[in-house]
């Protein structure tokens, strides 16, 4: 009589991302994850190949998750909003995910994140930027806003901005300027 399941490739991906917003990348290991879905490591490799497919699983499902958010975002403002409005909006929300899953937000910029994720996550920003600038610099626009909230996003979450002022601020003063130059 075969094994009984105790885990699921679901409940690994779960505790894997609690664990990496918990104790950051270093602490994803397949020893802690196994801990925390309440069986031995050695049973993790029915469901996860090696630390690697974990990451990968983990990057996946967080990439995923902020896909969804964006969509979420075009479609609630896609009807109602200018193309200036829905980018602002989609970048509102790129900022909020990033705070709230800080250490999954560092993850997505590493080789570990499926290009297939990030190309559905990048899909309202490029379908956004067409609807402002046009289909032929759709790419390029996309680009340079996103460019532009990672790096902005990146140095937040480290605590780069130490000059003062209000970093709130900052970010709607560079946003709408970025976005006035792509409407001009």
């Amino acid at each position: 009589m075969p094994t009984p399941e105790r885990t699921s490739i679901d409940a690994i991906i779960g505790a894997g991302r609690a664990i990496l917003e918990e104790s950051g990348p270093a602490g994803l290991t397949m020893q802690a994850v196994a801990v925390r879905v309440g069986v031995r490591a050695p049973s993790l490799y029915k469901r996860v190949t090696d630390r690697d497919a974990l990451v990968a699983a983990v990057a996946e499902s967080v990439v995923t998750d902020l896909a969804a958010e964006l969509e979420q975002v075009e479609q609630r403002s896609v009807a109602r909003d200018t193309p200036t409005e829905l980018l602002s909006a989609l970048a509102t929300a790129y900022r909020a995910f990033a705070h709230a899953h800080r250490e999954g937000f560092a993850l997505m910029f590493t080789a570990s994140a499926p290009l297939a994720a990030l190309d559905r996550a990048a899909g309202p920003v490029l379908r956004s930027t067409a609807a402002l600038v046009g289909d032929e610099d759709a790419l390029d626009a996309a680009r340079l806003v996103t460019a532009w909230m990672t790096g902005f996003l990146q140095m937040e979450l480290a605590g780069a901005f130490r000059l003062g002022g209000d970093v709130d601020r900052a970010f709607d003063y560079g946003l709408s300027r970025l976005l006035r130059g792509l409407a001009g």
